[in-house]
Order: structure tokens, then C-alpha cells, then sequence
């Protein structure tokens, strides 16, 4: 039923702590997820830092960042500055190239408050890898949900449940996100053989769950077998990300770059090095150079600091 279990890889940000799920060395991605930070819990104090990922590139993936709590806003060089508050989802494809940033603005930095959430990379298929970039910002109304008995259920991005969330995906998968009082019982989208998706799995974002005769807590990822079809039991009140889909091939993943072949990442990292992708309009002072290289002459960059966009 279980075929793999993974623990988020803790990283301390400065007050501010990130748990990476995915990439893993064992499993690399769940259908065409390829990336999955969970970011916080956290709790700011009043004029902090709070998030500050300063301008960076990407390209051959979209972005799904979704939030339990808190704020962030997204600048990018298309000219999109859109604030994300919890239940909202930001979907930007990268797809040929795109830089943004993402940051606390600055009325909330002054006043703090909680910051929760999750951040996934999705990799394109080969026939969209060099689509032309994009973003999209999809309000509560874009994704189906249903409450009933101590389950909350939100389908986030893709098809489940013979429901389907408006975000602009390239390839088969499902994204939901699951509140569970204490007892309740649910399961996950059907397995491949009753109609399904191929690869499934869970993360436990909040609480405790029991898969079988497992018990899993937060900060921990279930991976599913093809054929399992297993209840779901919350022992506490639980949060769970509920993810999967069709496989898109094996990728390449280097810092922010995620490809099907080398060639492609170098060309990447060079374009970056080499100031060709254009900084967003709002947030042109500062940027993250590439990994063990110098900044280019533009503004007064920082040190190079971790963040949740950074790979294994």
C-alpha cells in the first residue's frame, strides 16, 4: 500500500523555517511534481524581515504557490505584482524563461503575523517546456470544495473527484488540500487501475494521520503503491496535501531550472550570468545571481541567502 515514506528536510531561514519534501534521492517526483517546500509555520514579530526572495529565474516548470495562513506578494518581469492570502492560488509557468520575486510587503512586515503555507514545482511536459511564460491568479472560487462531517476538502489545481480547479495545467495530475477533524475518514483520488492517476501521494502539512496501520505526522510524506486504495483516518486535527499525476518523463533540476536535457540548463545559466533575462519592473534593485558566481553590476545585491525556491 505505502511504497515510500519521506521526512521534509528542515532548513532554517533566520527565524523563518522551510521543510523540503521533494526532490528527494529516492523519489524524485510524483507524476510531474517536482518540487514541494512546505513554508513555516511561522510566527513574524512586528517589522521583521518575514520573506524576502529577491528576483530569480526559471524556466520549464510552473510555479503553485498556496498559503494556510499569512501573505506574500509576487512581482515578475511580465509586469504582474499580485499579492497571494490564504485559499488563493499564484500559478505562474515559467516555461522559456521568467523572473520573479516574492516577498512580504511592507505594511504587513510592519505589523508581523503567522505564515503558512506550500510551495510546488510542477515540470512541463517536452511539448511546453519552451512555451512562452505566463501567470495567473486563481481567487477561492477558482477551486471546487465540499464540507461535510469534519472534512474540508479544496481541489487546488487539476481533475478529482469529478471536480475540476480552473488553474491553467499542461499535464494530468490533481492537487487537494485536505482539513480533517479528529476521526474522520476520507480517501485519496481513485488508484491507476480503478481509473486513476499513476502516482499518488500525501503530505502531512499539520497533525497526525493513520494510513493502514501507520501512523504519519507532520512533515511527512506518504507515497502511495499504483493499485493501493487506502482509507485515510485523521488521529488529530489534521492539514494534508493531497498530490499526483501522470509522469511527464525525467527532468533535470539545477537551482532554479528545471529541463530534459543539460543543454538547455547551461544555456539557462548563462542567459542569467549574462543579464539576458530582464528583472520585474517593481523589483529591479536587487537580484540572486547565479550559484558561485558574481552578481552583475545592477543595484547593491545582498548575500546570496537561502529560500524556498532553492533545490537540494
Amino acid at each position: 500500500m505505502i511504497e515510500l515514506v519521506i521526512d521534509a528536510r528542515r532548513k532554517n531561514l533566520g527565524g523563518f523555517e522551510v521543510g523540503r519534501v521533494l526532490p528527494f534521492h529516492a523519489r524524485r517526483m510524483v507524476g510531474p511534481f517536482i518540487f514541494l517546500d512546505q513554508m513555516g509555520p511561522a510566527e513574524f514579530a512586528p517589522g521583521s524581515t518575514a520573506i524576502d526572495v529577491r528576483p530569480h529565474p526559471h524556466i520549464g516548470l510552473s510555479t503553485l504557490t498556496y498559503l494556510f495562513e499569512g501573505q506574500i506578494m509576487h512581482h515578475d518581469n511580465l509586469g504582474y505584482d499580485q499579492a497571494i492570502r490564504p485559499g488563493e492560488v499564484n500559478w505562474m509557468t515559467a516555461g522559456k524563461g521568467i523572473v520573479h520575486s516574492e516577498r512580504t510587503d511592507p505594511l504587513t512586515r510592519s505589523r508581523g503575523g503567522p505564515m503558512h503555507g506550500m510551495q510546488a514545482w510542477v515540470a512541463l511536459p517536452a511539448e511546453a517546456e519552451e512555451i512562452d511564460p505566463s501567470f495567473a491568479h486563481l481567487g477561492e472560487d477558482a477551486q471546487p470544495a465540499y464540507e461535510n462531517g469534519g472534512l474540508f476538502a479544496r481541489l487546488v489545481a487539476g481533475e478529482a473527484y469529478g471536480a475540476k480547479a480552473e488553474a491553467p495545467v499542461s499535464s494530468p495530475l490533481f492537487y487537494i488540500h485536505w482539513e480533517l477533524q479528529p476521526g474522520v475518514r476520507t480517501a485519496p483520488p481513485a488508484a491507476r487501475g480503478a481509473g486513476g492517476m499513476s502516482e499518488r501521494a500525501l503530505y502531512v502539512a499539520r497533525g497526525s494521520i493513520e494510513v493502514g496501520d501507520r501512523t504519519f505526522h507532520e512533515g511527512q510524506m506518504v507515497v502511495l503503491s499504483p493499485s493501493a486504495e487506502p482509507t485515510v483516518k485523521a488521529l488529530t486535527q489534521a492539514t494534508v496535501m493531497v498530490l499526483g499525476g501522470e509522469p511527464v518523463g525525467e527532468r533535470l533540476i539545477w537551482w532554479n531550472f528545471v529541463a530534459s536535457s543539460q543543454d538547455r540548463i547551461d544555456q539557462a545559466k548563462a542567459d542569467w550570468k549574462a543579464g539576458r533575462m530582464k528583472l520585474p519592473d517593481a523589483d529591479d534593485l536587487e537580484f540572486i545571481p547565479l550559484p558561485d558566481e558574481p552578481a552583475r553590476a545592477q543595484g547593491a545585491p545582498a548575500p546570496v541567502e537561502p529560500k524556498p525556491t532553492d533545490p537540494v
